[in-house]
């Protein structure tokens, strides 16, 4: 009986982990994106994205706590739009993108909310200083594509303080805080 049950156990846990997978980022088809979004004075908002990214994860529906994600965009393509700004947003004064080029997130714990949503935990490296973040994030869909590949797409969103991360620019009352913004859809590999 205790071999029976065991082969069962076995059996179980081997047909969740067929569900697990991992996927490329498509940055390349540009079917993701990383924005942000920080108020000026109070009275609207300055929008603006990372041009260059790349990143994997790792995605089982079955156990979401397993899954991973690991992203690195590549500071230096910060877009808001407006050339001087954006040569500003590269200098010491926010992203230093000659000191630290790159920024990174590894996520360390993933909490399901249930009904496709959970946090996502981990590791953002922003101008040197690494801190703990949790992304809101949202399963959009998964499925066949119409090329013969499966892909997975999810939303998601933090906020954090500037000064957190090093960036030590006053810009007002109301521009303490971004918010990043992520549309991450994957082709499994």
């Amino acid at each position: 009986m205790k071999k029976l049950l065991l082969a069962t156990a076995i059996l179980a846990t081997s047909a969740f982990s067929v569900n697990a997978a991992d996927y490329k980022v498509d940055y390349e088809g540009a079917h993701a994106a990383i924005q942000f979004k920080i108020q000026h004075l109070g009275y609207s908002w300055l929008t603006g994205r990372f041009n260059k990214f790349d990143g994997e994860f790792s995605y089982d529906p079955a156990k979401i706590e397993d899954s991973k994600i690991n992203m690195t965009i590549d500071v230096g393509s910060v877009d808001s739009n407006h050339a001087e700004r954006d040569k500003h947003l590269r200098s010491p004064d926010f992203l230093n993108a000659k000191k630290y080029p790159t920024a990174t997130f590894v996520s360390t714990d993933i909490i399901n909310q249930g009904d496709g949503e959970f946090d996502v935990v981990g590791d953002l490296t922003l101008n040197g200083v690494t801190k703990q973040v949790v992304i809101d994030a949202e399963l959009v869909g998964e499925g066949k594509d119409p090329w013969g590949g499966y892909r997975a797409g999810f939303t998601g969103e933090t906020t954090f303080a500037l000064k957190d991360f090093d960036i030590q620019k006053e810009l007002g009352a109301a521009s303490t805080h971004v918010t990043l913004e992520l549309n991450i859809e994957g082709i499994k590999k």
